[in-house]
Parts: structure tokens; C-alpha cells; sequence
């Protein structure tokens, strides 16, 4: 029971923080003139790419009681800084690394949303925070509800982060059961009541769509919203976003340099990572497009056809996402080993895993854009003698591209920094940068761990300056 309980506190609170955390950020960097605003939207969703464990470790190695922050302060006399293990290090930690589940979500809503109920509620006489909390908010529920889903979810899957913290949560408790005994009835029954808690969290994200309409595209032409002035409030904002660019991006950068130049002017040799980069990109890039082909279709049908059997499918990918990485994987080992041999630890199952893994996250923000796109737009191009296919490809497709184009930008993010399921399954010799990252660390190479991590976020940035560029040109 108190181990429901933390697990419940941390995933709670980190879902209430990440969302007050996403929703100015989308706000801030899609409807207003916030200074560089297509900078900070790239390098807000960043850290989705930092994986858990390694942002625990430097987080500990720069704030922990022994840290870099004690060693600069030690001429001052200061001697050991207060401890941030257990629930805060892990609130803290967890938060800054999955608040981009819910931006990116966000963005693609607001970027999809039509301005019309917006400029009706100034015309009113409603000013910019008025309209915001009573038509735009409400618009974005499902999109929030979707990305809370996911971070909720990836709170009760997480491992590297609350082991490093140590605090004790329904996975970390598993594999502790599962690497303590040679019963393994105790971490079977524990799985069970994850998934039953990723049921309970699903039936509250259904119940949140089946209580309203959140159509914002009607037939009438879709009007670009007006970019709203901040005035005073501009410089507030702007530090705002400046520090918590600054907590999950600037201060793990910083410290991977730090260590990679430690590790340099030391001596030590650092691998050549050119094939584990270029297998990185191929594999993430391959991984977002097979999931966006199997997502779509989920996603239509929850929306355009609901159903037990729609709401089936997209509650068990959900089930999936939950579970750890490693479960899915040594399920994946097992049928492949009995099964499937010529597949057998071969790229097109290592991209099966990737595709179990992540289509939730393709699914949620095809599903947040698809409810705002009203079918009387469809209804239209089928009575004007268009096929089904037809009003797809010319209507429905461009209405929700910028949940195409979030949804694929995550699920690349997320693929970059899987670790578990590349361990396990990848073929044989086939390198990532995560990999990479994960032999270091496990060997205290920290130096030679910081060269694929920063590669890591270096290469996943240059699809969310793909995707800022294409709102830009869609908008």
C-alpha cells in the first residue's frame, strides 16, 4: 500500500507541475511576441531526450550534497550541501524531463486551433488573460489530458531516475523483486497493479473527452490568430522560459562539457561515434515514420468511429507504454526466439519495439487534433463527391499536420534515448548513442558518457527546428 501511494504522490505531482509548467510555455512561444520565441521552442522540448538516469546523475553531481555546486562554493566554507535524494531530487528530476510530453502536444493544438472564438470573446470585451482562461484553455483539455496521460505513464515506468534518488516506486520495486528471488510471483503481481493503475488513469483521460465538444476548425475558413502583445509582462515571461531552458537544457549541457573536457585534458580517449550516430538516426527516423502509419488509423477511429473495439485498441497501447521497457522487450526476445527466428534480433524487430513503446505518443496528439477538427469539414468534401481517401488526404491530413508533425517529432525524441529495448534486441554490432551513453555511465567513463549525450541532444534538435519551421510555413 505504500508503494501505491509514492508511486501515486510522484505521478501526481509531477503531472500537475509539467502541465503548469507546458501550457505557458506553448502559449508563450506560439501566441505572443516573446523574443525568440522559435529558439526557445526548440530548446524547451529538449529535454524529453536527456534519458532519466543520466539527468539523475547530473543532477546529482551538480546539486547533490558532494557536488560541483559544493566544490565552487567550498572557498566560502560551505562543506556539504543539503541532500536531494528521495521525492524532491525525483519530483524534480522527472518533471524537467518529461513536461515536453504536454508542450508539444499543446503547441500542435494551438498551432491547429482556429482564432475565431478567441477574437469573438475580445470583441466582448474580454482581455488577452480573460479569452485565454475561458476559450482557449478549455479548447486545449484534451491535448493536456493526452500529455498528461503520457507523463503520468512515464512517471510509473521510470526506473533510472528514482533508483538513482532512491525512491521507491512500482518499478523499481519490481526489479527488485525480480532480482532478489528466484520466485518471481511477487514482481508478476506488481505488474498486474501497474497496469491496473494505467487503466484507472485511462478511464479519467476518456472521461475528460465524453463530456464536451472540442471542435475549433468549423467549414468557415480557419483565421490566424492575432499575436498578443505582452507589453509589461514580456521581460517576465522571457525569464520565465530563460529558467526552465536553463534547468533541462543549459545545466545538463553544461555539466556533459564540463566532464567531456575533464575527461580530455586527462587523457582519455573518446570513441569515435560516427556509426552510433548515424544508426541513432536512421533507427529513430524509421521508428517515427512506422509509428505515425500505425498511429494514424488508432487515432481516426477513437475519434471519427468510436466503439469498445476503437477504445480497446487504444487503451492497450497505452497498457504498453506503461509497462517498463524490459518487459516488453524479453516479451519481444521470447516471441522472436519461438516464434519468428529469421527476425530474431534484427532491425525490423528492434523498430517492432520502438513502435509498441511509442505509439501511445503518436496516438495521444493525432487523437488532441483530430477532436478539434469538426467532421461537418469532412461531411462537406464527401458531399461535393470526394472518396473517403480523397477527403483525407486534401482536408483531414493538412488540418492535423502540426500533430503529425509533433507526433512524429516525439516519438523520434523518445527513440534517440530508448535504452532497454536497443539493449536487448538490436542486431548484433549495431551501436546507438544511447548505448553508448548507458556503457559508459554503468562503467564511471563520465567523460566518455558526455560525448554521445551531447551528441544526443544535439542531433534530436534538428528536428524540432524542422517542426518550428514547418508550423512556421503552415501557419
Amino acid at each position: 500500500m505504500l508503494t501505491i501511494l509514492r508511486t501515486v504522490l510522484l505521478a501526481g505531482a509531477v503531472t500537475l507541475i509539467s502541465t503548469l509548467l507546458a501550457v505557458p510555455l506553448a502559449w508563450l512561444t506560439t501566441r505572443t511576441d516573446l523574443p525568440l520565441k522559435r529558439l526557445w521552442a526548440t530548446l524547451t522540448a529538449l529535454p524529453i531526450v536527456i534519458p532519466s538516469y543520466v539527468g539523475a546523475y547530473l543532477l546529482v553531481s551538480t546539486l547533490g550534497p558532494r557536488g560541483m555546486l559544493q566544490e565552487w562554493l567550498e572557498p566560502l566554507g560551505v562543506t556539504r550541501l543539503p541532500a536531494i535524494y528521495g521525492f524532491p531530487g525525483a519530483l524534480f528530476i522527472l518533471t524537467i524531463l518529461s513536461y515536453p510530453y504536454i508542450l508539444l502536444g499543446v503547441r500542435a493544438a494551438l498551432q491547429n486551433a482556429d482564432s475565431s472564438q478567441e477574437e469573438a470573446a475580445r470583441s466582448m470585451g474580454l482581455n488577452a488573460w480573460q479569452t485565454f482562461w475561458r476559450v482557449t484553455l478549455p479548447s486545449l483539455r484534451p491535448a493536456i489530458a493526452s500529455g498528461g496521460l503520457l507523463v503520468a505513464l512515464y512517471v510509473l515506468r521510470d526506473f533510472g531516475a528514482v533508483s538513482v534518488m532512491r525512491y521507491n516506486t512500482f518499478t523499481r520495486v519490481i526489479y527488485l523483486q525480480y532480482k532478489s528471488t528466484f520466485d518471481r510471483s511477487a514482481a508478476a503481481v506488481l505488474s498486474l497493479v501497474l497496469v491496473v493503475l494505467t487503466l484507472t488513469l485511462l478511464y479519467f483521460e476518456y472521461r475528460t473527452q465524453t463530456k464536451a465538444q472540442y471542435y475549433t476548425n468549423a467549414i468557415s475558413a480557419k483565421r490566424i490568430p492575432k499575436t498578443v502583445r505582452l507589453g509589461r509582462w514580456k521581460w517576465l515571461a522571457l525569464l520565465f522560459v530563460i529558467l526552465v531552458v536553463v534547468a533541462g537544457v543549459a545545466m545538463p549541457t553544461l555539466n556533459l562539457l564540463y566532464w567531456l573536457l575533464r575527461g580530455v585534458l586527462a587523457g582519455e580517449v573518446i570513441p569515435d561515434l560516427w556509426l552510433s550516430t548515424r544508426n541513432s538516426i536512421f533507427a529513430a527516423g524509421l521508428a517515427a515514420v512506422c509509428t505515425l502509419l500505425a498511429a494514424l488509423p488508432v487515432a481516426i477511429t477513437s475519434v471519427r468511429y468510436p466503439g469498445r473495439m476503437s477504445k480497446a485498441i487504444r487503451s492497450i497501447s497505452y497498457i504498453a507504454f506503461a509497462l517498463p521497457g524490459i518487459v516488453i522487450a524479453l516479451a519481444l526476445v521470447f516471441f522472436g526466439a519461438n516464434y519468428a527466428q529469421p527476425f530474431y534480433q534484427t532491425l525490423p524487430m528492434l523498430i517492432l519495439a520502438y513502435l509498441i513503446l511509442f505509439s501511445p505518443e503518436a496516438v495521444g496528439t493525432l487523437h488532441a487534433s483530430l477532436l478539434q477538427v469538426h467532421p461537418s469539414i469532412e461531411e462537406s468534401g464527401r458531399s461535393l463527391g470526394h472518396s473517403p481517401l480523397s477527403v483525407f488526404r486534401k482536408i483531414t491530413l493538412p488540418l492535423v499536420r502540426p500533430g503529425i508533425s509533433a507526433s512524429m517529432a516525439l516519438v523520434f525524441l523518445t527513440t534517440m534515448k530508448e535504452l532497454p529495448a536497443t539493449l536487448i534486441l538490436a542486431p548484433i554490432g549495431f551501436k546507438t548513442l544511447s548505448t553508448g551513453v548507458w556503457g559508459a555511465v554503468s562503467e564511471a567513463f563520465f567523460a566518455q558518457a558526455a560525448a554521445p549525450a551531447l551528441l544526443i541532444i544535439l542531433v534530436s534538435s534538428v528536428p524540432m527546428g524542422f517542426m518550428i519551421l514547418d508550423e512556421k510555413f503552415n501557419h
